[in-house]
């Protein structure tokens, strides 16, 4: 399996477990890389999204809830909002990378974790955020790639 979708397992894993707890962050992604095994290589990149997405949580939400008004974000599936708040950082917050890569490994992760109409409707409604102009954040400024 590649490094960078391992990193993006891993990620998603820790923000399932960070959306449902008080863990501290750090802790669960130590334990998560720890547990997991991924190239030392692939370290930074689960912290940079990890830290990405809960840094520009609330302006991913409000951009997710734009496109998908009949699923108020504290009702969709944990693991649905946090695949989509992963691709999401990736494609238009941090920009690193492209649009159809970070729609289609959100895609297989939402096979992966979610239920069978998961794939479906993470890319639904990602489809309809590519297209659009999208705001960027408040702060304006990238989650560190640490």
């Amino acid at each position: 399996m590649r490094i960078r979708r391992r990193a993006r397992i891993i990620a998603i894993q820790a923000l399932y477990e960070l959306d449902l707890t008080d863990h501290p962050p750090a802790v669960v992604i130590q334990r998560r890389i720890e547990g997991e095994g991924i190239p030392p290589e692939g370290v930074p990149f689960v912290y940079h999204l990890v830290n990405g997405v809960l840094k520009y949580r609330e302006h991913l939400d409000s951009m997710i809830q734009r496109y998908a008004p009949e699923w108020p974000i504290e009702q969709m599936a944990p693991i649905d909002r946090n695949v989509l708040r992963m691709a999401l950082f990736e494609f238009s917050v941090d920009g690193q990378t492209p649009v159809k890569v970070a729609i289609n490994e959100a895609v297989e992760l939402a096979k992966l974790f979610g239920s069978d109409s998961a794939p479906r409707f993470v890319n639904g409604v990602l489809g309809s955020l590519a297209g659009e102009d999208l705001p960027a954040p408040a702060s304006g400024t990238l989650a560190p790639k640490t």
